[in-house]
């Protein structure tokens, strides 16, 4: 492993994890609903999810899901129908008598939302596929590729706990508690449109 090679990793992992998408939103919700506690743990169960996918990217097992056309659509379709439970969850929040968030998250439910998120994004394995492609060869030893992998799960854990911290911040919090209920709404509207492209995208064979 160059460092050249190692940094153009470093750059691509680090667009990849600051793009906006359901991943972002739900850091978000996670953080404003449960505070900054909840928000670092799904962004480390996220950073897991993700580094499960970059190790299987780099053994070679991701492959078989983006060839096998039916693991494949079968993955799509359990990320599109997970989006949309968590976005009608957001659209049907009600206020509560002292306008906090309503819905408040338990630990483990950060958790298991933080990793599904991931888990259920087939985009994952193709972007890894296409950026170890270019640095992974046969003459690389099994310690950089574990090296590369891992330097995708440390990035995207690292901006997500970045996301949970900044908008943790009680003079964020104090402000946007005041709007508790819209938050959820809006949270929940940006999750079932971007269930809704999955499965346009799904349905037009992309």
């Amino acid at each position: 492993m160059t460092f050249a090679t190692w940094l153009t990793v470093v750059t691509i992992c680090a667009l990849g994890a600051m793009s906006p998408g359901p991943s972002l939103a739900l850091v978000l919700k996670q953080t404003l609903s449960g505070g900054r506690r909840h928000g670092v743990v799904a962004a480390l169960f996220h950073g897991l999810g993700i580094g499960i996918y970059a190790f299987l990217s780099i053994l070679g097992l991701a492959a078989i899901i983006t060839t096998s056309p039916t693991a494949f659509t079968a993955l799509q379709w359990g990320g599109a129908l997970y989006l949309a439970w968590l976005g009608f969850k957001g659209l049907t929040a009600k206020p509560t008598a002292n306008n906090e968030l309503p819905d408040i998250p338990t630990t483990r439910s950060a958790a298991r939302d933080g990793f599904l998120i991931a888990f259920f994004n087939p985009k994952v394995a193709v972007f890894f596929l296409a950026l170890f492609s270019q640095v992974v060869g046969t003459d690389t030893s099994l310690l950089a590729k574990f090296g590369y992998a891992a330097t995708a799960l440390v990035i995207d854990t690292g901006w997500y706990l970045i996301v949970a911290w900044l908008f943790s911040n009680p003079k964020w919090l104090d402000v946007l508690r005041q709007r508790a209920v819209w938050f959820e709404r809006v949270f929940g509207a940006v999750l079932i449109a971007l269930a809704g492209r999955l499965v346009a995208g799904i349905v037009n064979g992309r």
